[in-house]
């Protein structure tokens, strides 16, 4: 839901990065591009990033009972 702080693996701090990322692939940049100049080069950061989806708008939405 929301992007981790730091990396699982190598424990990077990577969650200043999101919003950056997002912007510029939503732009059309491409996602190895936009990741070489925000400094991620290790594997396990690329990940995260790249396989994350932004669900906290749906989630939001609902209320805890």
């Amino acid at each position: 839901m929301i992007i981790p702080v730091c990396c699982f693996s190598c424990g990077k701090t990577i969650g200043h990065l999101w919003e950056q990322f997002k912007d510029k692939t939503s732009k059309g940049e491409d996602a190895k591009k936009v990741m070489n100049e925000l400094g991620l080069e290790r594997y396990c950061c690329r990940a995260i990033f790249l396989g994350h989806i932004d669900l906290i708008d749906t989630v939001a939405r609902f209320k805890k009972a």
